[in-house]
């Protein structure tokens, strides 16, 4: 049995994260362990999503961005990619409520017109529905890979410079930003990782730039309120220093 670190709302400081970005980790591993099919790994996953989400936004995180489907995960075997996408549709119908309540506004980012008809549509209409509430961002990125996020990028600003709209010599940080999925929102300033892998996986490869990195061996399924708020207290635990001195910040 995982014994969980009772770390409490009340012993975070001021220093709470602007955003959040979590790789949402070991769904599959999850219900292999438990001799589930790998769907069942996934439902339990909303449990997850829901808590973490309710707990974001019960602190003061402003935005809280979920990796939920990858460029690559288009390759697994389609019953799974057609589960995942079922469970998108059914998410977003139970969860509006939940968003809703707790003043939170949906945000996808990625590739989103090859997702299936369905699931385009109702994601579309959370996040019209959710539009006017300004509590906390909930992103959800879909159908992305930040590789391909920065070749758009690149592609769209090479037409403008092409047409005399941008000045090669005026491209720098802004530009860029502005072109990118993630153009209305700030850089990352923490990056959670479940189950114990330690790598990005084509995640916010800009974006998390000075990102603090924080990897836990839990998977995803069993990640609670307390596990979020462990991984905050470490965070704050640290001195983010954006390439001065220690001195210089004192």
């Amino acid at each position: 049995m995982r014994i969980l670190k009772m770390i409490n709302k009340e012993q975070l400081n001021s220093n709470i994260p602007e955003h959040v970005a979590i790789i949402m980790d070991g769904n599959g591993r999850w219900a292999k362990k438990k001799g589930f099919f790998r769907a069942v790994g996934h439902e339990n996953g909303t449990k997850a999503v829901r808590e973490t989400v309710e707990s974001c936004a019960e602190i003061g995180v402003k935005y809280l961005t979920l990796y939920a489907f990858s460029t690559e995960n288009w390759n697994r075997p389609k019953l799974e990619v057609d589960t995942l996408m079922k469970l998108l549709v059914n998410s977003l119908k139970n969860e509006i409520k939940t968003l809703q309540k707790n003043n939170i506004k949906l945000n996808a980012i990625g590739n989103l017109k090859l997702l299936p008809t369905k699931a385009r549509t109702e994601l579309l209409e959370v996040i019209e529905k959710t539009k006017s509430n300004d509590h906390m961002t909930l992103t959800l990125a879909l159908s992305y890979g930040s590789r391909e996020e920065l070749i758009k990028t690149i592609e769209e600003i090479s037409i403008k410079v092409k047409n005399g709209v941008i000045s090669p010599h005026l491209i720098n940080e802004s530009v860029i930003n502005e072109h990118l999925y993630t153009k209305n929102l700030p850089d990352v300033d923490l990056l959670i990782r479940t189950s114990g892998e330690q790598r990005i996986s084509n995640f916010l490869l800009w974006q998390i730039a000075y990102a603090e990195l924080y990897f836990t061996e839990v998977l995803w399924p069993d990640f609670k309120e307390a596990d979020l708020l462990e991984a905050i207290f470490n965070y704050q635990k640290r001195e983010r220093r954006f390439g001065k001195t220690s001195e210089q910040l004192s």
